[in-house]
């Protein structure tokens, strides 16, 4: 069976539910977006979110979506850099606890961290800082990396790092490998647009948006931006929230609907909808079935706080595959 690589940001999820969006305002952090911030920032917001609810993961969109893939039975390996520290020790024993092979690399600064704010509604606002995983550079990426893998999944969010992604892709396409690559956020898109319209062109073989970041990157509707990235693209996905998701491949539209669900937190829905759809293709099932996998991920994910499905129900989830 195929074996994934994903490469991104290693960080630690902070995740602080919040009483109302109030905290969002005294920090001029817009709702719904993803801000990067300093170290000081970072701690500023935690101490600010003191008398609320917290959970600790291990976190970042990539290792999301290969720890999703890792509990549905997917050798998977994944490239990121953390400081040597205790949360560091964290990502890696959480990797390892989950059958991942983490290719770790060790930098300067703390290791990074995403602070969550979970409004009332259930919609996320990112303060990232990114720490360790800034340091991660594209010298540390050889080519003996992506020996033995058929897929290379990237977030994003690595963005920050135009070298390290091209050299990502590139010793990907020179390993015969397949590329996934998740859009991650409409402001990341909207600041780094060229080049990612240049990066999904030359080496993308599936990409994953939700609506706002498909119309920051082809400015038109879901169906329309569907089309313009299957265009570029061997498989296009974008996800309309309650509307379920849109998948193109070879001028084939497919529409899946979402699974009902109780739901408390989307951190994580992306992330485990492009698990699924990618579990679908390694086992030979077409997009729409893909897809219904990728939805059945999202719409668990969703019914607890954080991007991580407690093991009851992956086993439920297993049994349901």
């Amino acid at each position: 069976m195929a074996k994934v690589l994903g490469i991104g940001n290693a960080l630690v999820d902070i995740l602080i539910k919040l009483k109302d969006d109030t905290l969002l305002s005294s920090f001029s952090l817009p709702k719904g977006s993803m801000q990067l911030v300093d170290k000081d920032f970072a701690r500023k917001l935690e101490k600010a979110a003191d008398e609320l609810d917290k959970q600790q993961a291990s976190g970042g969109s990539a290792a999301n979506t290969i720890h999703g893939l890792a509990q549905l039975g997917i050798k998977t390996g994944f490239i990121g850099k953390v400081g040597s520290d205790t949360l560091g020790n964290f990502f890696r024993e959480d990797m390892e606890k989950s059958g991942i092979n983490p290719i770790l690399f060790h930098g300067q600064s703390d290791t990074g961290r995403a602070v969550t704010l979970i409004s009332p509604d259930s919609e996320r606002t990112f303060a990232v800082y990114l720490g360790a995983a800034l340091e991660q550079t594209s010298d540390e990426i050889n080519s003996a990396l992506f020996e033995g893998y058929q897929y290379l999944h990237i977030e994003g969010y690595l963005v920050q790092n135009h070298e390290l992604i091209e050299t990502a892709l590139k010793l990907a396409k020179q390993n015969n490998l397949m590329v996934s690559l998740d859009l991650a956020s409409y402001n990341v898109v909207e600041d780094n647009c060229d080049f990612l319209k240049a990066c999904v062109a030359g080496y993308v073989d599936i990409i994953f948006a939700n609506e706002e970041e498909a119309k920051a990157f082809t400015g038109k509707e879901p169906e329309e931006a569907l089309v313009d990235l299957a265009d570029i693209t061997e498989i296009a996905v974008v996800k309309i929230g309650e509307k379920g998701s849109l998948i193109m491949k070879n001028n084939e539209f497919y529409k899946v609907g979402i699974v009902k669900a109780n739901c408390i937190d989307t951190t994580g829905a992306g992330d485990l909808y492009a698990a699924g759809f990618l579990c679908g293709l390694i086992n030979d099932l077409p997009p729409g079935e893909s897809g219904e996998i990728g939805a059945l991920l999202s719409g668990k994910v969703i019914e607890n706080i954080g991007a991580k499905i407690n093991r009851n129900t992956w086993n439920e989830i297993k049994n349901n595959l």
